[in-house]
């Protein structure tokens, strides 16, 4: 059986590493553990002949696949998961069905027509397009919009940063499905709050509109993880995740290894 490299930054998801370490020693394959320096200086030399995947953080995930370090990497192409470059083809299945994308300081500028536009008076509902997520998504009141209430000066600089902005939804239970070649392969409830686990992902309704997005989209790369809510009685895409630096909350980690090795396996350069 040939072997995989799999590079693991195990402290940005503490929770969920320890089965994934375990499920990739159990498989026979290779665990590197990733140093910052790394990605900020030059990589180690990696053998061209092993297949390499990488799982951490967004930003070294990123780093990754703009410098092409290893094969397959860290399935990252930035641009592929922005919202605007996949939201058009998803649009039977998404959760906001009405919304823009424009850069942040001209929505604050021209909050209130911007709000109208989409049907919304006092709140919407502002998330990045990139899916580096240099803020996180929130509810903001229309008149209190800002620079400032965006997290302007934390994780980024330009006041042109494109953003998405959509009604507010009222959002209840969410999942997180791990998709390989159109195949959802394993999946797990979480808490959008605390950023937990909360479930198997045993919900069938919620699996089955996992299946249909993973199987009829034409998809951002060949492996991403896609997140599914339920609002009132019915069932919602919410967003498509790079795997690189996706948390995998109660996900069978088993089955990920196993697709996502085989994956790697099976395209890598001979």
């Amino acid at each position: 059986m040939t072997s995989v490299t799999w590079i693991l930054e195990s402290d940005v998801f503490p929770n969920s590493h320890g089965r994934l370490r375990e499920a990739i020693s159990e498989a026979g394959h290779r665990i590197v553990d990733s140093q910052d320096e790394w990605w900020l200086h030059e990589p180690p030399e990696f053998n061209p002949e092993i297949p390499v995947i990488f799982h951490g953080s967004l930003g070294n995930a990123a780093v990754i696949e703009m410098k092409a370090i290893g094969n397959p990497g860290s399935f990252c192409p930035v641009n592929e998961f922005c919202c605007t470059a996949w939201y058009p083809r998803a649009s039977r299945w998404l959760m906001h069905q009405d919304w823009r994308c424009l850069p942040a300081n001209e929505l604050i500028a021209n909050a209130t027509d911007v709000a109208a536009g989409i049907g919304c008076l006092d709140r919407v509902f502002v998330r990045p397009d990139s899916p580096l997520k240099p803020f996180i998504g929130r509810v903001l009141d229309v008149d209190s919009i800002s620079l400032k209430a965006l997290d302007h000066g934390f994780y980024y600089e330009e006041e042109t940063l494109p953003v998405i902005v959509a009604p507010v939804v009222e959002v209840g239970r969410e999942w997180r499905f791990v998709v390989v070649q159109g195949r959802v392969v394993a999946g797990s409830g979480y808490d959008a709050g605390t950023r937990r686990a909360v479930d198997s992902g045993g919900d069938g309704k919620a699996r089955d509109l996992a299946d249909e997005v993973a199987s009829s989209m034409p998809s951002p790369c060949p492996v991403y993880v896609l997140d599914v809510c339920q609002v009132g009685g019915e069932y919602h895409l919410v967003e498509l995740n790079p795997f690189g630096g996706a948390d995998l909350y109660d996900c069978d980690a088993a089955a990920i290894v196993s697709a996502v090795s085989n994956y790697a396996i099976q395209n890598h350069p001979r």
